[in-house]
């Protein structure tokens, strides 16, 4: 795909003299409405490694009988463990080379909970080109539900990832 995508940045900018390199450029570069996507899963082992770690040891998390008698039937999972799910997203996942978090907004909506399969997604915003910056929308969703768990934006800087010729953003 990226192949026939080259081509047609080639055919379309011919004219104005572009380097194989800006070509690529052209070809990956973000555009509002992109996404990303990345169903995770974790085990009450990483919610009590996490609860060593971070030090929040609230029974809640990491004692079954105090879960059992919250209101939500069982152990939830710590919010931070799930909605850390974006670091790894953009420090190994998603043009991860050269991230650095500027901003991180988040809104817990709903419990999440140890052994279910949640889906991350990333949306892209907002671009500013100038400043080699993306704004993202982030949220968490249970795919079994639909439901929404997570939501919040970043707003990540990359030299060598977020790099847009001029005239080729809007």
């Amino acid at each position: 795909m990226n192949g026939l995508l080259f081509f047609v940045a080639q055919t379309y900018y011919k004219n104005q003299r572009k380097t194989a390199k800006e070509l690529l450029i052209i070809v990956n570069m973000l555009k509002t409405g992109d996404q990303f996507r990345h169903r995770f899963c974790y085990s009450q082992e990483d919610v009590e490694q996490y609860a060593r770690v971070s030090g929040d040891v609230n029974p809640l998390h990491i004692d079954p009988e105090a879960g059992r008698n919250s209101m939500f039937g069982r152990n939830i999972m710590h919010g931070f463990l799930g909605a850390s799910v974006f670091t790894k997203i953009f420090g190994a996942l998603w043009m991860a080379d050269g991230h650095v978090y500027l901003e991180q907004t988040l809104k817990w909506l709903r419990p999440m909970f140890a052994d279910v399969e949640y889906e991350a997604v990333v949306t892209v915003v907002e671009v500013f080109p100038a400043k080699n910056r993306v704004r993202y929308e982030c949220a968490i969703y249970d795919p079994a539900t639909g439901d929404k768990t997570i939501s919040g934006e970043a707003l990540l800087l990359n030299k060598k990832q977020y790099v847009w010729p001029e005239g080729t953003v809007s």
